[in-house]
C-alpha cells in the first residue's frame, strides 16, 4: 500500500487536493473552449485565472505556513 503511506501525512494530502483542484479548473477551462457554450476571450480567461492562481498561491503558502508550526506532542 504504498499510496496509503504516501498520504500518511495530512501536508501531503493537502498538496494533492491543491493540484487535483487546478487540473480540474485546466480541464473545465479546456472543456468550456473547445465545446463553446461559452465564449472565452482574454477578458473573461485573464481576470477568472487570476483570481483562481492567486487562490491557489494562497493556499499553498498557508499550507507551507503549517509546515513551520510546532506540533503539540
Amino acid at each position: 500500500m504504498a499510496l496509503e503511506e504516501y498520504f500518511e501525512s495530512d501536508i501531503r494530502f493537502y498538496y494533492a487536493v491543491g493540484v487535483f483542484i487546478i487540473a480540474i479548473y485546466i480541464i473545465g477551462i479546456i472543456t468550456i473552449a473547445i465545446t463553446g457554450s461559452i465564449r472565452i476571450s482574454g477578458t473573461t480567461l485573464i481576470p477568472l485565472s487570476g483570481g483562481f492562481f492567486l487562490f491557489m498561491f494562497v493556499y499553498f503558502i498557508s499550507i507551507s505556513v503549517q509546515l513551520l508550526e510546532e506540533e503539540d506532542v
